[in-house]
């Protein structure tokens, strides 16, 4: 049996048509077509591809000689290695889902951006007597203010992931899509595009612009305390505001990203994506206690959040260097 009579074989055991196959293939129907019809070969990458695909080893798709019957030992991936195959139906439902969740999620870091707001109001309110507020009293309806705002951002997060938690393998495992889905996220994600770069440039322009209110404090009379603690608020909501804007536009555009398997959500980088999550999740646990451990040791929380300032900054740095590691390795 030739490989033309093989791939066709292969292709009906599957169920696809030559449209089907030739978009998993990232080719053209008329190659497919060119292939079975003994026409042309594939060159070596997508001679590999269809092994892989097909889950059949290269001598059975190269040797002539080996007929079906000889071929029994080979397993074909449907049987030992079950590959999900995402219909357009659950495309279009997990972007739904993640369309919401990019505004509450949004909604949810703004509010704990925004968490310490009240603690540094009310304990800048309580250095003046003519307010007659305690230390006590201001820390303590700060905190209760605070923990709240965090308790419902975080709840938002968990109910998030538990919408999307039937999508999960998106992030981790190689999947197939039907025919026609990926045209249909790459037309999607194209038309989202420029509002994708809109949102990243003014995020960015928001958190570098939301210093101003901290120097416009410094220049009106920077031995004012309660004037410059007053101008922490407004820079945490400007900051804020860029946060929301990098967040909803992150959410969307990494959706698109998980159903075309591109990006940071590619086969290649799948493969090592565990190590990445692990490592990602440690990093972001020692940074949050290296924020709450100098916070309450110093009680300045009026700066300790440039800690996740610098923590943002050097997280690419961190990750580089982790993948030149595993490169190497």
């Amino acid at each position: 049996m030739i490989f033309a009579d093989k791939l066709i074989q292969l292709r009906k055991k599957n169920g696809w048509s030559q449209e089907e196959l030739a978009e998993q293939m990232n080719v053209t129907r008329q190659s497919v077509s060119k292939w079975e019809g003994a026409q042309s070969i594939p060159d070596l990458e997508k001679m590999i591809r269809l092994s892989e695909l097909f889950g059949v080893s290269m001598d059975y798709l190269l040797k002539d000689e080996m007929e079906e019957t000889e071929a029994e030992h080979v397993v074909f991936r449907e049987e030992t290695m079950p590959i999900r195959r995402v219909t357009m139906e659950d495309a279009n439902r997990f972007l739904s889902i993640k369309a919401a969740e990019s505004k509450s999620a949004a909604y949810a870091a703004f509010l704990c951006i925004l968490s310490p707001i009240c603690l540094l109001v009310l304990g800048a309110v309580s250095e003046i007597s003519e307010y007659g507020i305690s230390d006590s009293m201001a820390g303590g309806i700060g905190m209760i203010v605070l923990l709240v705002l965090i308790a419902s951002a975080v709840a938002v997060f968990i109910i998030n992931g538990n919408k999307a938690s039937s999508f999960a393998y998106l992030e981790k495992e190689i999947f197939e899509t039907e025919y026609g889905v990926s045209g249909m996220v790459k037309e999607r994600r194209e038309a989202y595009r420029n509002t994708y770069l809109r949102n990243n440039v003014i995020g960015t322009c928001l958190c570098i612009l939301s210093l101003i209110p901290l120097f416009g404090g410094v220049i009106i009379d920077e031995e004012n305390d309660f004037l410059m603690t007053m101008m922490l608020p407004v820079t945490f909501v400007i900051a804020g505001i860029g946060v929301v804007l990098f967040i909803r536009g992150g959410i969307i555009w990494a959706s698109y990203e998980k159903l075309l398997q591109e990006g940071d959500y590619s086969k290649e980088k799948k493969e090592k994506s565990s190590l990445t999550a692990a490592i990602s999740g440690s990093y972001w646990l020692i940074v949050t206690a290296i924020f709450l451990a100098y916070s309450f040791a110093t009680n300045n929380w009026g700066y300790s959040w440039i800690v996740w300032v610098v923590a943002g900054l050097l997280y690419p740095v961190v990750l580089t260097i982790f993948n030149v590691v595993i490169k190497n390795s």
